[in-house]
């Protein structure tokens, strides 16, 4: 339920983000790095917490709320979960001999990373609003406390276990069936 209600927020806020954009009036960012806290700059550590900062602009102070604590969301999930692609290609060849002779060389590096899990216990820590160019600039500093992020994961190796031991039991029972039916056809044919 707690995915769901997550998936739905991104979603919200995905269609908030594409219905401000299009606008005519162009707002002007700027960001004075006197202006930013210095627990965004320098996030804090606790050995107790998953910890993440992050920021959101908009001309609207709640859009700008939003952006921030869930961009900070995102950053927690990506340090606890994330499934990384990455493709490198690379391409040499030398055309022509001696003094005439051209080396050619292309490289080509990719990489993909996609967040998904679920996360308990996450709340704001610090936050501050400043007026910027025409709009809102928030920042936040966001906790999810590691007792909540072990019993997760504790409860999601349970599941694969249970899962697995499942699917073992389901294996189990086909080949019991396909004895059978071998057994069946055997005694048919005349055996015994």
């Amino acid at each position: 339920m707690k995915k769901l209600s997550f998936l739905l927020s991104l979603l919200v806020l995905a269609i908030a983000l594409v219905g401000c954009g299009g606008g005519k009036k162009t707002v002007k960012q700027q960001v004075k790095i006197s202006d930013i806290p210095e627990w965004f700059l320098e996030t804090p550590k606790d050995p107790n917490y998953i910890i993440s900062a992050a920021s959101g602009f908009s001309r609207d102070l709640q859009m700008a709320l939003n952006t921030a604590t869930e961009e900070a969301r995102v950053n927690i999930a990506r340090e606890l979960e994330t499934k990384v692609s990455g493709l490198f290609k690379r391409f040499r060849e030398e055309v022509g001999t001696g003094d005439d002779s051209e080396f050619l060389s292309q490289t080509t590096d990719v990489s993909k990373s996609v967040v998904s899990t679920t996360l308990n216990g996450t709340k704001v820590r610090k936050k501050e609003v400043k007026n910027e160019g025409g709009g809102y600039r928030v920042y936040v500093l966001m906790e999810m406390a590691l007792g909540a992020t072990n019993e997760a994961l504790l409860n999601k190796i349970k599941e694969q276990k249970n899962m697995y031991t499942r699917f073992r039991a389901s294996q189990g029972f086909q080949e019991l069936e396909k004895d059978v039916k071998e057994y069946e056809e055997f005694k048919a044919k005349g055996g015994y």
